[in-house]
């Protein structure tokens, strides 16, 4: 992976950081967004506003790796059919050693059900929620 410059690599940071408040928020209402959605929640604008979001997430995958948490973007999914992430999330998600099935398949499904599920354990925990609240 090829390092941003400076510039480009604080906005993603300020932009994971948002995206991982509205996510904390998301954790006490129960519901899962769509990438489309948290590009209005975040305002973004075109061009490439989903991009922008998944680079994010990308972001907030590493970051919740690097911490031994479960990964919180696991909220997100594609408005596809299906109700699952895009298979960037699987595919970064294995990179992370977290994942290491198909990402079409139907492990992908029950991965991203168990992530989803510890997600909102860990995320509302009394200390957590605490700190996300003041987000929200």
């Amino acid at each position: 992976m090829t390092p941003l410059p400076p510039s480009e690599a604080s906005e993603q940071h300020a932009l994971a950081q948002r995206v991982r408040a509205h996510l904390q928020c998301l954790v006490a209402s129960g519901g899962l967004i769509t990438y489309k959605t948290l590009a209005s929640a975040m305002a973004l604008t075109p061009p490439n506003t989903i991009h922008r979001v998944t680079q994010a997430l990308e972001w907030l995958m590493r970051e919740d790796a690097a911490h031994d948490r479960p990964f919180l973007a696991a909220l997100v999914i594609s408005r596809s059919g299906r109700g699952l992430p895009a298979q960037g999330f699987f595919d970064l998600a294995c990179e992370l050693g977290r994942f290491d099935g198909n990402p079409m398949g139907g492990e992908a499904a029950v991965f991203h059900s168990a992530e989803v599920a510890a997600a909102r354990s860990y995320w509302s925990t009394a200390a957590v929620r605490e700190q996300a609240d003041a987000a929200c």
